[in-house]
């Protein structure tokens, strides 16, 4: 199915389950979900697989075993190209506040940070990564991760890079909010574009960050 635009019912129906997260909310809408969500969420993906690879569509529900919150569905559809585990992934959302563009390293694991931090300590490979994320942060995005309160072990509080050593995961992102493009298939450039925009950030990962793990 070639995607032409999220349905016109998108906002409205998180809108909904934002304020009735229930399952006889869930099941009254599923048909909106499917037809206004994740129908054009999959296209979105397919349309995009030839540049930048097979992605997958995140479950609606929400693993509620461990959290505070019990709500069990999630108020937004989110999708993924690539595991995040070093390689660097494209990330995008839809929700009741619109469209979310990201891209980064997203999974905190001991031997990818340690790795991260080996390669922003070098001078030329960690000024390299400060610039691309300046040049990212010019146009619009925004930088996000896991970080520590104060400085890593084994660095020096004064170290020229000490924002970026704190980092456990470390993503840029920007969003757009309801729009005519979310709706029509031009949205599906407006994802392409930004993802393009994330390659430099996402090649750093993939360069530094990546590879087998144990």
């Amino acid at each position: 199915m070639a995607f032409t635009g999220f349905g016109e019912r998108l906002v409205d129906f998180f809108e909904g389950l934002t304020a009735d997260n229930s399952k006889a909310y869930w099941n009254d809408n599923r048909d909106v979900y499917q037809e206004h969500v994740r129908e054009p969420m999959d296209a979105l993906i397919a349309e995009l697989a030839d540049e930048f690879g097979q992605g997958r569509v995140f479950r609606p529900y929400r693993d509620v075993r461990f959290a505070r919150d019990k709500s069990p569905y999630k108020t937004h559809c989110g999708a993924v190209v690539g595991s995040g585990r070093g390689e660097g992934v494209c990330y995008v959302e839809v929700s009741a506040d619109g469209m979310l563009v990201a891209g980064g390293f997203y999974v905190d694991d001991a031997e990818l940070v340690r790795r991260f931090r080996e390669a922003v300590a070098d001078d030329r490979l960690g000024e390299d990564l400060r610039r691309r994320l300046d040049r990212l942060e010019r146009a619009g995005w925004r930088r996000g991760g896991n970080q520590l309160r104060s400085r890593p072990r084994g660095f020096p509080a004064d170290h020229p890079r000490i924002e970026l050593l704190r980092h456990r995961t470390l993503y840029a992102e920007r969003d757009w909010p309801p729009d005519d493009v979310l709706h029509s298939p031009e949205c599906v450039d407006r994802v392409r574009k930004a993802w393009r925009a994330l390659r430099p950030l996402n090649e750093w990962v993939a360069d530094h960050v990546g590879g087998p793990l144990g």
